[in-house]
Protein backbone atom coordinates (compact mmCIF):
# COMPACT_ATOMS: atom_id res chain seq x y z
CA UNK A 1 0.00 0.00 0.00
CA UNK A 2 1.17 3.64 -0.73
CA UNK A 3 1.76 5.48 2.56
CA UNK A 4 -0.60 8.33 1.11
CA UNK A 5 -3.50 8.86 -1.14
CA UNK A 6 -4.62 12.48 -3.06
CA UNK A 7 -7.53 13.86 -4.57
CA UNK A 8 -6.83 16.68 -6.40
CA UNK A 9 -9.38 19.40 -6.00
CA UNK A 10 -9.11 23.21 -7.90
CA UNK A 11 -9.84 24.92 -4.13
CA UNK A 12 -6.99 27.36 -2.76
CA UNK A 13 -8.06 24.91 0.30
CA UNK A 14 -6.23 21.99 1.07
CA UNK A 15 -7.07 19.39 3.67
CA UNK A 16 -4.13 17.35 5.58
CA UNK A 17 -5.40 14.02 7.38
CA UNK A 18 -2.03 12.85 8.87
CA UNK A 19 -4.10 10.83 11.52
CA UNK A 20 -6.68 8.54 9.88
CA UNK A 21 -4.95 5.74 8.49
CA UNK A 22 -5.01 2.23 9.80
CA UNK A 23 -2.04 0.34 7.84
CA UNK A 24 0.34 -1.08 9.34
CA UNK A 25 2.90 -3.45 7.33
CA UNK A 26 2.51 -7.33 8.91
CA UNK A 27 5.53 -7.39 10.36
CA UNK A 28 4.97 -4.04 12.30
CA UNK A 29 1.06 -5.31 13.26
CA UNK A 30 2.82 -8.37 14.70
CA UNK A 31 4.95 -6.66 17.25
CA UNK A 32 1.69 -4.54 18.62
CA UNK A 33 0.85 -6.02 21.80
CA UNK A 34 -3.07 -6.67 22.70
CA UNK A 35 -3.40 -2.78 23.73
CA UNK A 36 -1.34 -1.68 20.58
CA UNK A 37 -3.79 -3.98 18.35
CA UNK A 38 -6.48 -1.82 19.68
CA UNK A 39 -5.38 1.04 17.21
CA UNK A 40 -7.17 3.14 19.66
CA UNK A 41 -5.48 6.30 18.91
CA UNK A 42 -6.97 6.70 15.65
CA UNK A 43 -8.89 9.78 13.99
CA UNK A 44 -11.24 7.57 13.76
CA UNK A 45 -13.69 8.65 10.45
CA UNK A 46 -11.82 11.69 10.09
CA UNK A 47 -12.26 11.09 6.05
CA UNK A 48 -15.83 10.84 6.66
CA UNK A 49 -16.61 13.57 8.55
CA UNK A 50 -15.36 16.04 6.19
CA UNK A 51 -16.45 14.29 2.98
CA UNK A 52 -18.14 16.56 0.87
CA UNK A 53 -17.88 19.55 2.68
CA UNK A 54 -16.23 21.71 -0.12
CA UNK A 55 -16.54 21.19 -3.76
CA UNK A 56 -12.90 20.92 -5.09
CA UNK A 57 -11.15 20.92 -2.25
CA UNK A 58 -7.94 18.56 -2.01
CA UNK A 59 -7.34 16.02 0.44
CA UNK A 60 -4.08 14.64 1.09
CA UNK A 61 -4.16 11.14 3.59
CA UNK A 62 -1.59 9.35 5.03
CA UNK A 63 -2.94 5.45 4.88
CA UNK A 64 -0.10 3.94 7.59
CA UNK A 65 -1.41 4.44 11.15
CA UNK A 66 0.57 7.03 13.86
CA UNK A 67 2.00 3.53 15.38
CA UNK A 68 4.17 3.21 12.40
CA UNK A 69 5.45 6.96 12.54
CA UNK A 70 3.45 10.21 13.59
CA UNK A 71 2.68 12.41 10.15
CA UNK A 72 2.42 15.17 12.60
CA UNK A 73 5.72 15.36 14.29
CA UNK A 74 8.66 16.81 14.18
CA UNK A 75 11.54 14.43 12.11
CA UNK A 76 13.82 15.39 14.52
CA UNK A 77 12.02 14.08 17.51
CA UNK A 78 11.68 17.39 19.30
CA UNK A 79 8.78 17.50 21.21
CA UNK A 80 5.87 19.39 20.31
CA UNK A 81 4.93 20.18 23.90
CA UNK A 82 8.05 20.71 25.73
CA UNK A 83 6.91 19.41 29.53
CA UNK A 84 3.68 18.02 28.55
CA UNK A 85 3.15 14.64 28.30
CA UNK A 86 3.01 13.29 24.59
CA UNK A 87 3.85 10.72 22.24
CA UNK A 88 6.75 10.64 20.37
CA UNK A 89 7.68 10.23 16.56
CA UNK A 90 7.33 6.70 16.66
CA UNK A 91 5.47 6.58 19.57
CA UNK A 92 6.05 3.38 22.21
CA UNK A 93 2.93 4.23 24.13
CA UNK A 94 -0.35 5.45 23.75
CA UNK A 95 -2.71 8.62 24.94
CA UNK A 96 -3.23 6.76 27.69
CA UNK A 97 0.75 6.11 28.53
CA UNK A 98 0.66 2.63 28.21
CA UNK A 99 2.80 0.33 25.78
CA UNK A 100 1.54 -0.45 22.98
CA UNK A 101 4.52 -3.13 21.45
CA UNK A 102 5.02 -6.28 22.77
CA UNK A 103 8.15 -6.77 24.95
CA UNK A 104 11.45 -6.02 22.96
CA UNK A 105 9.66 -4.74 20.06
CA UNK A 106 9.61 -0.86 20.20
CA UNK A 107 11.60 0.76 17.58
CA UNK A 108 15.16 1.31 17.54
CA UNK A 109 16.95 4.31 16.41
CA UNK A 110 18.15 2.92 13.34
CA UNK A 111 14.29 1.54 12.37
CA UNK A 112 12.93 5.23 13.05
CA UNK A 113 14.72 6.70 10.54
CA UNK A 114 13.48 4.04 8.09
CA UNK A 115 10.06 4.74 9.20
CA UNK A 116 10.67 8.28 8.26
CA UNK A 117 11.91 7.77 5.00
CA UNK A 118 9.34 4.72 4.07
CA UNK A 119 5.95 7.06 5.47
CA UNK A 120 6.50 10.66 6.97
CA UNK A 121 8.74 12.23 4.58
CA UNK A 122 6.77 10.53 1.53
CA UNK A 123 3.24 12.19 2.92
CA UNK A 124 5.14 15.44 3.57
CA UNK A 125 6.36 15.66 0.10
CA UNK A 126 2.72 14.61 -1.10
CA UNK A 127 1.51 17.75 1.28
CA UNK A 128 4.29 20.21 -0.12
CA UNK A 129 3.32 19.21 -3.72
CA UNK A 130 -0.11 20.29 -3.53
CA UNK A 131 0.87 23.29 -1.21
CA UNK A 132 2.83 24.44 -4.06
CA UNK A 133 0.23 23.79 -6.97
CA UNK A 134 -2.65 25.51 -4.94
CA UNK A 135 -0.36 28.96 -4.30
CA UNK A 136 0.41 29.04 -7.77
CA UNK A 137 -3.34 29.05 -9.31
CA UNK A 138 -4.72 31.17 -6.71
CA UNK A 139 -1.63 33.41 -4.95
CA UNK A 140 -2.44 32.03 -1.75
CA UNK A 141 -2.59 28.00 0.12
CA UNK A 142 -4.83 26.97 2.95
CA UNK A 143 -3.57 24.37 4.78
CA UNK A 144 -6.04 22.71 7.09
CA UNK A 145 -4.97 19.94 9.36
CA UNK A 146 -7.67 17.85 10.17
CA UNK A 147 -7.42 15.84 13.77
CA UNK A 148 -10.32 14.27 16.12
CA UNK A 149 -9.36 12.95 19.41
CA UNK A 150 -11.26 11.12 22.54
CA UNK A 151 -12.97 14.14 25.04
CA UNK A 152 -11.18 12.83 27.92
CA UNK A 153 -7.76 11.52 28.17
CA UNK A 154 -6.07 12.34 31.22
CA UNK A 155 -2.43 11.80 30.35
CA UNK A 156 -2.74 13.94 28.00
CA UNK A 157 -4.89 17.18 29.19
CA UNK A 158 -7.34 17.85 32.50
CA UNK A 159 -11.22 17.49 32.19
CA UNK A 160 -13.17 17.07 29.31
CA UNK A 161 -11.92 18.64 25.51
CA UNK A 162 -13.98 21.32 23.63
CA UNK A 163 -15.85 20.58 20.69
CA UNK A 164 -13.59 22.52 18.26
CA UNK A 165 -9.64 23.27 19.10
CA UNK A 166 -8.16 25.59 16.77
CA UNK A 167 -4.63 25.73 16.85
CA UNK A 168 -2.62 28.48 14.79
CA UNK A 169 0.32 28.57 17.20
CA UNK A 170 -0.86 31.73 18.87
CA UNK A 171 -2.04 33.47 15.49
CA UNK A 172 2.04 32.56 13.38
CA UNK A 173 0.77 30.41 11.46
CA UNK A 174 -1.93 32.00 9.35
CA UNK A 175 -3.01 35.33 8.73
CA UNK A 176 -5.55 36.98 11.22
CA UNK A 177 -8.89 36.82 8.83
CA UNK A 178 -8.42 32.77 8.96
CA UNK A 179 -8.18 32.60 12.56
CA UNK A 180 -11.24 34.89 12.80
CA UNK A 181 -13.07 32.69 9.39
CA UNK A 182 -12.40 29.22 11.47
CA UNK A 183 -13.33 30.65 14.74
CA UNK A 184 -16.56 32.47 14.04
CA UNK A 185 -19.37 29.66 13.16
CA UNK A 186 -17.40 27.55 16.14
CA UNK A 187 -18.04 30.14 18.52
CA UNK A 188 -21.87 31.02 17.10
CA UNK A 189 -22.48 27.18 17.33
CA UNK A 190 -23.90 27.72 21.16
CA UNK A 191 -24.42 23.70 21.10
CA UNK A 192 -20.55 23.26 20.84
CA UNK A 193 -17.58 24.52 23.01
CA UNK A 194 -14.82 26.09 21.13
CA UNK A 195 -11.04 27.09 21.95
CA UNK A 196 -8.50 28.67 19.97
CA UNK A 197 -4.47 27.54 21.15
CA UNK A 198 -5.48 25.65 23.88
CA UNK A 199 -4.57 22.62 24.75
CA UNK A 200 -3.10 21.71 21.15
CA UNK A 201 -1.95 24.72 19.46
CA UNK A 202 -1.29 23.32 16.15
CA UNK A 203 1.22 20.37 15.38
CA UNK A 204 4.20 20.21 13.20
CA UNK A 205 2.10 20.13 10.41
CA UNK A 206 0.95 23.10 11.16
CA UNK A 207 3.84 25.15 12.69
CA UNK A 208 6.05 23.87 9.60
CA UNK A 209 3.86 25.16 6.70
CA UNK A 210 2.14 28.02 7.98
CA UNK A 211 4.24 31.17 6.65
CA UNK A 212 1.98 33.86 6.20
CA UNK A 213 4.39 36.37 4.86
CA UNK A 214 4.77 33.43 1.83
CA UNK A 215 0.97 33.18 1.36
CA UNK A 216 0.61 30.14 2.70
CA UNK A 217 -1.50 29.82 5.58
CA UNK A 218 -1.97 26.75 8.18
CA UNK A 219 -4.96 26.16 10.89
CA UNK A 220 -5.30 22.82 12.52
CA UNK A 221 -8.42 21.75 13.86
CA UNK A 222 -8.87 18.99 16.62
CA UNK A 223 -12.27 17.78 17.15
CA UNK A 224 -13.61 16.50 20.19
CA UNK A 225 -14.69 12.76 19.12
CA UNK A 226 -17.77 13.05 21.28
CA UNK A 227 -19.17 15.42 17.96
CA UNK A 228 -19.55 12.66 15.69
CA UNK A 229 -18.91 9.42 16.82
CA UNK A 230 -21.93 7.08 18.60
CA UNK A 231 -19.25 6.11 21.27
CA UNK A 232 -15.51 7.04 21.82
CA UNK A 233 -14.87 3.42 22.03
CA UNK A 234 -14.81 0.36 19.68
CA UNK A 235 -16.42 -0.37 17.75
CA UNK A 236 -15.70 3.67 17.03
CA UNK A 237 -18.96 3.87 15.06
CA UNK A 238 -19.27 7.09 12.91
CA UNK A 239 -22.70 8.49 13.78
CA UNK A 240 -24.41 10.19 10.88
CA UNK A 241 -27.22 11.93 12.62
CA UNK A 242 -24.58 13.43 15.65
CA UNK A 243 -22.18 14.64 13.02
CA UNK A 244 -24.66 16.75 11.06
CA UNK A 245 -24.44 19.54 13.10
CA UNK A 246 -20.61 19.47 13.39
CA UNK A 247 -20.19 18.73 9.90
CA UNK A 248 -22.32 22.37 8.77
CA UNK A 249 -20.12 24.03 11.26
CA UNK A 250 -16.89 22.93 9.31
CA UNK A 251 -18.88 23.65 6.19
CA UNK A 252 -18.91 27.06 6.78
CA UNK A 253 -15.62 27.67 8.06
CA UNK A 254 -14.23 25.87 5.07
CA UNK A 255 -16.50 27.81 2.15
CA UNK A 256 -15.40 30.94 3.48
CA UNK A 257 -11.58 30.16 3.33
CA UNK A 258 -12.46 29.20 -0.20
CA UNK A 259 -14.06 32.62 -0.53
CA UNK A 260 -11.25 34.32 1.04
CA UNK A 261 -8.74 32.86 -0.69
CA UNK A 262 -10.41 33.27 -4.43
CA UNK A 263 -11.10 36.88 -3.55
CA UNK A 264 -7.48 37.50 -3.44
CA UNK A 265 -7.88 39.34 0.36
CA UNK A 266 -5.01 36.79 1.20
CA UNK A 267 -2.48 36.79 -2.12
Amino acid sequence: MTPFTVTEGDSPVILGMPHGGTWLPDDLAARLNDNGRKLADTDWHIDRLYDGLLPGVTVVAATFHRYAIDANRDPSGVSLYPGQNTTELCPTTDFDGLPIWSEGQAPSEAEILERREAFHTPYHLALQYQIDRVRALHGAAILWDCHSIRSVIPFLFEGTLPHFNIGTNEGTTCAPLIETATRAPCMGATDFETVVNGRFKGGWTTRHYGRPEAKIHAIQMEIAQRAYLSAEGAPWSFDAAIAEAPRRVLATALTTLDRLARSGALS
